[in-house]
């Protein structure tokens, strides 16, 4: 006889939880100080982004984001900074197909916060006024953009 008032079983809930989060790896450079500083026009930057994870023995997971920016204008370059910021990550009842997605779009969407302000006060610290800003960045579009373009360098290998 099955009872009529039990409640169904629930999944369970999937969990991700920040244990640490560090600066791994940071470098700025203002090569034509005190010159750089005096801006005439607004500088062209030049932004890149690369997200990683891996795996540890202990069941945890080490995520990294790596930001470099670039902002010269047609008298040079402004400043260069270089970040890789990380954090360890525990996951618990996240399906496995979902697991690559988790690390290198949500940690990374936690992450950012915390390494934008990092270059912003860089930016400040070396003088720029106003700082540099970083704008928000979507994590899932570039994460479909690299599946798409090792996907699509996979089918040339094969060709």
């Amino acid at each position: 006889m099955t009872d009529i008032n039990a409640a169904p079983e629930q999944p369970p809930v999937p969990q991700m939880q920040v244990l640490a989060q560090f600066t791994r790896d940071f470098s700025f450079e203002n090569p034509r100080a005190p010159n750089s500083l005096r801006m005439d026009s607004r500088p062209e930057v030049d932004l890149g982004v690369e997200m990683s994870a891996k795996g540890r023995p202990d069941g945890l997971f080490e995520v990294d984001i790596k930001l470099t920016v670039k902002a010269s204008t047609p008298d040079g370059p402004m400043f260069a900074i270089e970040l890789v910021y990380g954090g360890l990550f525990q996951l618990g009842n996240i399906p496995e197909q979902m697991i690559e997605p988790t690390l290198l779009v949500e940690c990374p969407r936690y992450l950012f916060p915390f390494a934008r302000r990092i270059i912003a006060d860089a930016t400040a610290d070396g003088g720029f006024t106003p700082p540099f800003y970083l704008e928000p960045i979507d994590f899932g579009a570039l994460y479909v953009a690299q599946k798409g373009n090792i996907q699509s360098q996979q089918t040339v290998g094969q060709a």
